[in-house]
């Protein structure tokens, strides 16, 4: 059982990371993602977060994704007159995404991953020489 409930928490880690990634690669892809009109809101960048639930039939506590949050802070703006979104003193607003936040998130997410992919083919080798040492 000890093995099942190893795979089953790092399946769940597994899950859970992938849905940040995802979360992440949106914001990457919407970084330059600004409103049509003045009054419009450009894209605002999403955050990730994990909740933590006890699995009763594993008696463990695994992770998974939670709600999607928004985050609530200030947009950059740059001065470019002639875009049709800029407001009356020539501003445009843009994304409050920091590409550079988002790579270093995503990296933080594949390592997190790769534990959990990890842990996923350890457990896997120990039930393989398990069922050798059963067959000897």
């Amino acid at each position: 059982m000890d093995f099942l409930k190893s795979l089953m928490i790092a399946a769940s880690g597994l899950k859970a990371q992938s849905g940040r990634m995802r979360v992440i690669a949106e914001n990457i892809a919407n970084a330059d993602s600004i409103g049509r009109t003045p009054d419009e809101d450009p894209y605002r960048r999403k955050i990730a977060t994990f909740q933590s639930r006890l699995d009763r039939e594993l008696d463990a506590k695994t992770v998974q994704l939670g709600r999607i949050q928004e985050d609530r802070s200030d947009f950059k703006t740059r001065y470019e007159p002639g875009n049709p979104a800029a407001d009356a003193d020539g501003n445009v607003r843009l994304p409050n995404v920091d590409t550079l936040i988002e790579t270093v998130d995503m990296r933080e997410a594949q390592r997190s991953y790769e534990a959990n992919l990890n842990v996923i083919q350890s457990t896997r080798r120990m039930l393989q020489r398990t069922i050798d040492i059963l067959r000897a």
